[in-house]
């Protein structure tokens, strides 16, 4: 079996365990396979093994590789996972079907201004801070409500639900408080309405914690495609 194929059947085999431990079916759980500086040869390796979402940050490099890969079918689904810049607003909305990472509501406005009519509303998540640190993206906790507010009014976006990605940390109890986190504030905003079925957390290295709290989109990629330059 091809490398990044076994890589994919045992990342799916650690969902599995990890959603039959906490009660959950695998079937919830989406695997979107990060890859950022990946080449266009893996990523098609990837979709040859049945991997249909892939997350990108950079907006440029993603285009590029996304019009290479456009002969691919089923087509792939492209899920933008990275911090956005103002001027790059247009190219993410017109590429791709998800952006993970909307953390103000200015952003928002300029994804919507930016979708194309003739495609359909795009799927994004807000992007929380829930480790509190200072150099980390994300809109902080207590403004989760009036931006999912605001988003709920843009008719070109449709929000689906929250991403995080916390610190770094082995401690599986802290891993779980912070998605826990994530969760309470997905659950305060259903309680006001939002119709939310998208909690995008958990990476590589911390997976099991995120699924065990209810995780409904993983997101690796070293686990697939190997160590990479940032």
């Amino acid at each position: 079996m091809a490398p990044i194929a076994s890589n994919l059947q045992a990342v799916r085999a650690r969902i599995e365990r990890a959603a039959h431990a906490a009660g959950r079916h695998a079937g919830a759980i989406e695997l979107v396979a990060v890859s950022k500086t990946v080449p266009a040869g893996p990523i098609v390796q990837a979709h040859a093994a049945g991997q249909r979402a892939f997350g990108e940050n950079y907006a440029q490099e993603a285009v590029r590789k996304i019009t290479e890969l456009a002969f691919l079918s089923p087509s792939p689904i492209w899920h933008f996972i990275g911090p956005i810049q103002s001027n790059k607003a247009s190219l993410i909305a017109t590429h791709f079907q998800w952006v993970h990472s909307v953390e103000r509501e200015k952003i928002a406005q300029r994804l919507n201004a930016a979708r194309p009519a003739g495609l359909a509303p795009l799927d994004v998540c807000i992007q929380i801070n829930v480790s509190g640190e200072t150099t980390k993206s994300g809109a902080q906790p207590g403004d989760a409500v009036r931006l999912a507010d605001a988003l709920a009014q843009l008719p070109r976006l449709r929000l689906r639900g929250l991403m995080a990605i916390p610190e770094p940390t082995t401690d599986v109890a802290l891993q779980r408080r912070r998605f826990a986190l994530l969760r309470e504030l997905k659950d305060q905003l259903a309680a006001r309405g939002h119709a939310l079925d998208t909690l995008s957390m958990g990476m590589s290295d911390d997976l099991e914690a995120a699924i065990a709290e209810g995780a409904t989109m993983v997101r690796v990629g070293t686990a697939i495609f190997g160590s990479r330059k940032q």
